[in-house]
């Protein structure tokens, strides 16, 4: 079993966003940056489970530059077998899922697995768009993945309940909160990471469908305002808020 983890670089939550370049590009000056924890928690470790329940292999990727290695380096360090990071400025989801699906293809791979979205975009648009570039079945938002044999079975959360879905390989899947429990690195997995294999390759001939024209910060929360008593509160929500 070929498995497949699409991970991205996210800065950390705690990171102070700013932009530069006339508001049209996030500035990184200072800022940590982390695995997205959908890629880590969920992606990547139920990939590493599924390998050492059924043999095979984890493969992780990125699109990026080489500031991308040291999350590269972690996620080797938890438990992947190798590494590919493509490289490749990443301007827009569709450029991005072009990559991955171009790699994917021309290499096998079983089932194609990712976080729901990224912290910092939280687009959910990579997924749907790998899927459909590959010409493979997608499920979004996945809860449980479980394989019998070559079928995977796979649970959603819906409306009102829970949808069970199988499906043949190869697949494209993005995994939502219950698929697995983070893993922290240990040393050995620390050390090990170091001679594992990361490949880096030039990126395919695409464009970019999109143009970042600029990004605003939201307003600065006012002082909060304290009520008395309920009449009004309901006041203040209809004549002020227009809430009711």
């Amino acid at each position: 079993m070929k498995i497949l983890v699409c991970i991205s670089k996210a800065p950390d939550t705690t990171a102070k966003i700013a932009f530069t370049d006339g508001n049209t590009k996030f500035d990184e000056a200072g800022v940590q940056f982390i695995v997205n924890p959908y890629d880590e928690w969920y992606a990547l470790v139920r990939g590493l489970e599924l390998k050492e329940a059924n043999g095979g292999t984890v493969t992780v990727l990125n699109v990026g530059g080489a500031d991308s290695d040291p999350i590269i380096r972690k996620a080797l360090a938890i438990g992947a077998d190798d590494a590919v990071r493509i490289d490749a400025e990443t301007t827009d989801a569709l450029y991005v899922a072009k990559q991955i699906a171009n790699y994917a293809k021309e290499n096998g791979f079983d089932m194609v697995l990712s976080g729901k979205e990224t912290i910092d975009y939280n687009g959910s648009q990579i997924g749907g768009m790998v899927a459909e570039l590959m010409d493979v079945p997608y499920v979004s938002l996945a809860s449980k993945l479980e394989m019998n044999g070559n079928t995977a079975i796979i649970e959603r959360e819906i409306e009102g309940g829970v949808e069970v879905i199988e499906v043949n390989g190869p697949f494209v899947l993005s995994a939502a909160k219950g698929m697995a429990e983070a893993r922290i690195p240990n040393m050995r997995g620390i050390m090990a990471a170091r001679s594992k294999p990361l490949t880096v390759v030039a990126a395919s001939d695409e464009s970019s469908a999109t143009v970042i024209k600029g990004f605003t910060l939201p307003p600065e929360k006012s002082g909060c305002k304290y009520v008395d008593t309920a009449e009004e509160l309901v006041a203040l929500l209809h004549n002020e808020a227009k809430a009711i």
